[in-house]
């Protein structure tokens, strides 16, 4: 899967794709508008991931200084990039690599 297809799925699907982690869920009720089941889904884990995104989170809700709490848990710098560009570089590096 791409990032363009999470966020595909998103729009055109009543719930998550099966086999997303909980970072991938939480961007996908992002996408989806949904910043409360979003941030549900990124609290729910403890790795960087989940770190990364609660702190993508934040920054979208305005809240810098949380946001940077969870970028530093997250071993990341919060960006100078558009929020959608962030999210898609996010999606690109936890989503699986397919085999060609």
């Amino acid at each position: 899967m791409t990032p363009n297809a999470l966020r595909h799925s998103a729009a055109t699907e009543a719930v998550p794709p099966p086999g997303l982690t909980g970072p991938l869920i939480a961007l996908w009720w992002e996408a989806r508008g949904d910043w409360t089941r979003a941030h549900e889904a990124a609290q729910s884990g403890e790795d960087a991931g989940s770190a990364w995104v609660h702190a993508y989170l934040h920054r979208r809700g305005g809240d810098l200084g949380n946001a940077d709490y969870w970028y530093r848990r997250a071993g990341q710098r919060r960006p100078a990039t558009p929020l959608e560009a962030e999210w898609a570089a996010i999606a690109a590096a936890l989503l699986p690599v397919s085999p060609r």
